[in-house]
């Protein structure tokens, strides 16, 4: 589970993930959330980046762990 990784290692494996992997995981896992490119496109008039896509990962999972 990439809940249970090191921050390091976490960013490592998401490294190898697919944008869309990426905004999958983010729908899934805060389904409240603007990650979808027709939602980001329509509130933000912009879509996420991979890189983007990775920091919020992360900082959700970190995050989850306080």
């Amino acid at each position: 589970r990439i809940t249970e990784l090191s921050e390091r290692d976490l960013r490592f494996e998401l490294q190898d993930w697919s944008r869309q992997d990426l905004i999958s995981w983010l729908c899934w896992n805060d389904p409240n959330g603007v990650y979808a490119d027709e939602d980001s496109l329509r509130e933000f008039d912009n879509r996420m980046s991979k890189e983007e896509g990775i920091e919020i990962v992360v900082r959700q999972i970190v995050q989850g762990e306080d």
